[in-house]
């Protein structure tokens, strides 16, 4: 995790994340068929509405063959091929990846399709890519999505005044510059996110229907999916300790804890203590604050320091009074 700061002035703590997770072994040259015609009902995020945001979203539940946890064209992963990721990691953290299975699988099968794509993108504009490595393929092929991105004026200057109190008297000009850039980071990063969560709306991706039932039921065994299936709406803090914008969100989530209780969840996640989770819902960026409906759909989010009275405004806006 890095402290990003405007000048001297702390802003928003950013762990920044490489864009794509790496994973030994984890290359392949697959194919991918187009888009299944099987019906929308049988999609992971019809089946378990907010279960995932990212590369199996639009996955196709099915029956698939003994120990075959997924299917696209040519890929196939087994479930002994996540149990060996897992099988990597430091000891400590094996029992939550475990618990979390699902999205080892899913950041497994972002690369290898991600690496399809990249591949077939680059083969369709003449480029040589026996020289790079399976990681720098699919960077490239990221950042070639994102070269157009721009930030604005007007955006850069919107949130220089909605985090006025994290800037300590700067004026605009003194941290324009600091600020441009982490908006061009975030705006690139939420294009890729975009991408990566629509991968199955371009590929024909399968799913053991009956893992994931098994996996998503421990999957949603934490406090965040808790808050979300109590009927009531939910506000979720991810942060740090250290984190000066996180340290002054902490009263502000007290005050607010205590003001809507039996009306609103208000949590707060320790990034840390909980990278899984964060990484769940794709937090690059902290602090982030997210909001939740009473049907726990995700209806808002903000990056950075939020004040008691706007977060109240957008509360009310959800019909919370």
């Amino acid at each position: 995790m890095i402290m990003k700061r405007f000048g001297t002035l702390p802003a928003a703590c950013l762990f920044l994340l490489a864009f794509v997770l790496p994973l030994q072994g984890a290359g392949t040259d697959a194919t991918v068929n187009s888009p299944p015609s099987s019906p929308k009902s049988q999609a992971v995020n019809d089946l378990y509405p907010g279960l995932t945001i990212g590369a199996l979203t639009y996955a196709v539940a099915s029956e698939l063959p003994k120990g075959v946890l997924l299917k696209a064209g040519e890929l196939v992963i087994k479930d002994k091929d996540v149990a060996e990721e897992i099988s990597k990691a430091p000891q400590q953290m094996q029992p939550d990846l475990k618990k979390n299975a699902l999205f080892r699988l899913e950041q497994i099968a972002m690369f290898k399709l991600l690496l399809v794509e990249a591949r077939a993108q680059a083969a369709k504009a003449g480029k040589d890519l026996s020289e790079k490595t399976d990681q720098e393929i699919i960077q490239d092929y990221l950042r070639s999505l994102v070269e157009t991105v721009q930030v604005s004026n007007a955006q850069i200057f919107e949130f220089y005044n909605s985090n006025a109190q994290m800037f300590g008297g700067a004026s605009f000009n003194q941290v324009k510059p600091q600020i441009k850039q982490f908006l061009l980071q975030q705006k690139q990063q939420e294009l890729i996110n975009k991408h990566i969560q629509t991968i199955g709306q371009r590929m024909s991706i399968e799913i053991s229907g009956s893992w994931l039932k098994t996996q998503a039921a421990l999957a949603k065994d934490n406090p965040v999916d808790k808050a979300r299936a109590s009927g009531r709406a939910s506000l979720v803090d991810f942060g740090s300790t250290g984190c000066v914008p996180c340290d002054m969100m902490a009263p502000v989530l007290e005050t607010l804890r205590q003001k809507y209780q039996g009306k609103v969840n208000v949590l707060f996640v320790h990034i840390g203590q909980a990278p899984i989770l964060a990484n769940r819902y794709s937090v690059q960026t902290i602090p982030v604050q997210i909001f939740f409906d009473k049907t726990g759909k995700e209806v808002f989010r903000h990056v950075g320091f939020f004040p008691q009275g706007e977060i109240e405004k957008r509360l009310s806006q959800m019909g919370v009074e």
